[in-house]
């Protein structure tokens, strides 16, 4: 995440290059891990889907909190390559597009799709695939990069290999525009939160010697999370 950013690459090739480095923490990647501990219910002989999985490094339970059965499904080829190596040993891990899941209908639990849907165009369709593959009652838990963050000047960057700065090609969807659609899928919206910047992401600016950008940035929501019930 950074502001002033290069071209921006499609995403399916931008993961491809961002592979190697993906599982490195950053202000947005924490921000998602605390609104999906706060919004996933126990997972406990329940089955997950993590859509949009990057290398499956989010599915490793908590202790005494295993699903049943984690599938994680990713776009990039690269990525879940990677995962096979870090990816707890009870995850399947499948290359698949989030609008086209390999997955039988009415089979999931709960359903993560984490940090991904702004990199489509129109997201109705991957909440209507959400909508098939959940069974009666699941969870469905959405993150992704908060629209006012990319207003601000952020950007979703990385660097490649060779250390050349990358930017992941995205499109802005309000919180709202994500509740409307899931709503239209199917699915009752019943949590909305918003992330923003503070205490918890303060040694990552400073670790990039961006002290003064964080008292600019203070408050500024850099994630939204977004529940929902089948």
């Amino acid at each position: 995440m950074t502001a002033g950013s290069p071209q921006a690459v499609p995403a399916r090739e931008a993961y491809a290059l961002w592979a190697a480095r993906y599982d490195a923490e950053n202000p947005v990647t924490l921000l998602d891990g605390l609104a999906t501990v706060e919004l996933t219910p126990p997972l406990a002989n329940r089955r997950l889907l993590d859509a949009a999985c990057g290398t499956g490094r989010r599915m490793t339970p908590s202790p005494g909190d295993v699903p049943a059965l984690a599938v994680g499904v990713d776009l990039a080829r690269d990525m879940l390559l990677a995962g096979r190596r870090r990816a707890p040993d009870f995850a399947r891990l499948i290359q698949a597009d989030v609008r086209d899941l390999p997955v039988a209908t009415g089979t999931i639990d709960v359903i993560w799709c984490r940090l991904a849907l702004s990199h489509l165009r129109d997201i109705r369709q991957a909440y209507h695939e959400f909508r098939r593959v959940a069974t009666p009652g699941a969870t469905l838990i959405v993150t992704d990069f908060h629209p006012a963050a990319q207003h601000a000047g952020h950007r979703r960057t990385f660097r490649d290999p060779t250390g050349v700065l990358r930017e992941v090609e995205s499109y802005p969807h309000t919180p709202d525009q994500h509740a409307d659609a899931a709503r239209a899928a199917g699915f009752s919206p019943r949590d909305l939160r918003e992330y923003r910047v503070g205490p918890e992401v303060r040694t990552f600016y400073q670790a990039a010697g961006h002290l003064e950008r964080y008292e600019k940035d203070l408050g500024l929501p850099l994630v939204f999370g977004l529940a929902c019930s089948g």
